[in-house]
């Protein structure tokens, strides 16, 4: 190890930084990426560690690396991922364990059930891809636009997601009927005057008259959404509920109204992108198939990987970081730390800075079942997503549930199968897990209610309308009508297995302390006392998409650079369909190519960006 002298100030990384056209002479090897366990650092330097394989992380690092900044990148855990990891279920059994050994920071009472065990259960564990964070991703992001700028996409595949669901009046309703002017005035369940209204307070929210609407808004600053619709535009239940929960994806009563409206204008301004859908999914997981893709970029553009690696050790003065293998390297400008990777000499700075922080509880209950659920999806498709709105289960839930369907038509389970990640922001443990299992159960019933293969004895003229021509239409997939509100089925869903557990986060679920990039109540804005050297970023949100990723990565690389001017501006060229075997959309009816003419990334901003200034 050489020696380093205190007396030579070296050049701040915002000062030495390489061209902002800086690409790798020769593309180094994949370090440990292919074998990352079976490597020792050969190496007695870098300009930054991070600690932590979570997608913040990982994007953060492959923008480092591809400016020339010498990044290290470890993790303890034995696979990519951190918190945004796609887990096997014998991965997950073992992730229960460490969180009740107390070995994984902001997660508590996790637990996993298999009924009649894996041998009777008759399952493979590897059959399975379950996130530890699911999420979706909105057409219009920031994200999908850097995707396609670094070809990571290319390494990817997307599926379109088009059915949103609202549970209400003990049923579950089909979304998407009213988000569009042609479809507002064939829908034969809404009056003249719903649709008037609905017409109205759409085109308000894609309004370009920017000032009179933002004016409109600021009036309304703190004003209650459901207040809000209600007294302008006379919209109360069940649209209120629709298009502030299902459409707009808000998390709890008494959202703001320029945060629920900047979520509406999400929603509407992903039609069309790339189809007639808002939202895609990616196959074999979501945020842990992203990982691996930024994983692999930062890999080429130089990135060190060493997982199953702790750092144990830091000297502030020195600057040389020791791991629990032995090896030492010395850090040149700074450490970034995920939460779940804190080291144990860093805890009480870290819970120093955790005091002035507000936490989030996000409860979580994954449930496999043995059934693809495809009357919840869209013909081609093989994911859904169903939303009970506040006070609409038996419980009386404060908050939201939402719920991410997928069945083995995106890869993450056998056929014949589905995945339901439900997750609510309900702050108290006890009431969120009766939360989530009474809505468990509602869908249960309506899964079995709607596959049940004799209706004849339940069904009545009232349970259809007529078309045009006079055909008779089933109201929607999932009303099937008052007559099947006492129908139970009389059996229950086969299960592969259960997983709940509790995390915590320091981000807002209205996302306002990330969107806002000066806030002190944002950790990845704080450091260890006495140290600038040493940055944190955050656990996952609960928002249910990946809107306020960018912005926490920008955050730590404008701490890490004075600037976030060259944020990944690289000239990435073309490689051939051989070195990188292109990936495509699967659209409604036909794939549809992902190509670079199709994006413009000015219009990829985080959601609310104008909004949220309020």
């Amino acid at each position: 190890m050489p020696a380093f002298r205190r007396s030579e100030r070296r050049q701040l990384m915002a000062e030495r930084r390489p061209s902002a056209l800086y690409i790798p002479a020769v593309i180094p090897p994949l370090s440990g990426l292919e074998k990352p366990n079976n490597h020792s650092l050969n190496m007695d330097h870098c300009d930054i560690l991070i600690l932590g394989t979570g997608l913040v992380e990982l994007i953060l690092a492959a923008a480092l690396a591809w400016q020339g900044v010498e990044v290290l990148h470890i993790d303890k855990n034995d696979y990519y991922g951190d918190t945004s990891s796609t887990l096997t279920v014998d991965q997950w059994k073992k992730w229960c364990v460490e969180v009740n050994l107390g070995r994984v920071a902001h997660v508590r009472d996790a637990q996993i059930y298999v009924p009649g065990g894996k041998r009777d259960n008759g399952f493979s564990s590897k059959d399975y891809g379950i996130d530890v964070s699911p999420k979706v991703m909105f057409a219009q992001l920031d994200l999908l636009a850097l995707l396609v700028q670094l070809k990571v996409y290319k390494y990817l595949e997307f599926q379109s997601l088009s059915n949103f669901h609202v549970f209400e009046n003990d049923h579950f309703k089909l979304k998407l009927s009213n988000t569009t002017k042609e479809e507002i005035f064939t829908d034969q369940l809404l009056s003249l005057t719903t649709k008037r209204l609905l017409m109205k307070f759409l085109k308000f929210v894609l309004s370009d008259d920017a000032a009179a609407k933002k004016e409109l808004l600021a009036e309304h600053s703190q004003t209650p959404i459901d207040a809000f619709l209600q007294q302008k535009f006379n919209l109360a239940l069940p649209q209120a509920d629709e298009l502030i929960y299902s459409i707009g994806l808000c998390s709890r009563k008494n959202t703001r109204t320029p945060e629920a409206v900047a979520r509406m204008k999400r929603f509407l301004v992903s039609f069309d992108v790339y189809g007639n859908f808002p939202v895609m999914v990616l196959k074999y997981g979501g945020p842990g198939e992203l990982a691996q893709g930024f994983c692999r970029s930062a890999a080429v553009a130089g990135t060190t990987y060493k997982l199953a690696t702790k750092l144990v050790d830091f000297d502030p003065v020195l600057k040389i970081a020791r791991f629990d293998d032995g090896a030492a390297v010395h850090v040149r400008e700074k450490i970034v730390a995920a939460p779940t990777q804190t080291p144990k000499f860093l805890r009480t700075g870290y819970a120093e800075l955790e005091e002035n922080l507000q936490p989030y509880a996000v409860t979580r209950l994954i449930t496999v079942v043995r059934k693809d659920c495809s009357e919840w999806m869209a013909e081609t498709e093989s994911s859904a997503v169903v939303v009970f709105p506040p006070d609409s289960l038996p419980t009386h839930n404060q908050h939201s549930v939402q719920v991410i369907i997928q069945n083995g038509g995106s890869g993450v389970c056998p056929a014949g199968e589905a995945i339901w990640y439900s997750h609510t922001c309900e702050p108290h443990a006890a009431r969120a897990k009766e939360d989530l299992e009474s809505a468990f159960l509602k869908m249960e019933n309506a899964i079995l209610r709607e596959s049940a293969t004799n209706l004849e004895n339940v069904l009545d003229d009232n349970d259809f309308v007529l078309s045009q021509q006079g055909t008779p239409i089933l109201v929607n997939s999932f009303k099937l009508g008052e007559s099947l509100q006492s129908f139970v089925p009389k059996k229950t869903l086969d299960i592969v297995c259960k997983i709940g557990f509790v995390q915590t986060t320091y981000i807002n679920p209205d996302l306002s302390n990330v969107l806002a990039p000066e806030s002190k109540l944002n950790i990845s804005n704080l450091s260890v006392k006495d140290s600038d050297d040493i940055l944190f970023s955050n656990m996952p949100s609960s928002e249910l998409s990946y809107d306020g990723i960018i912005g926490e990565v920008k955050l730590l690389y404008q701490r890490i650079t004075g600037s976030c001017d060259d944020f990944f501006v690289v000239d990435f060229e073309d490689e051939s369909d051989e070195e990188t075997p292109g990936k495509s959309l699967d659209a409604v009816v036909d794939e549809l190519a992902l190509e670079d003419s199709d994006y413009d990334s000015s219009h990829h901003e985080p959601f609310g960006a104008e909004e949220m200034e309020l």
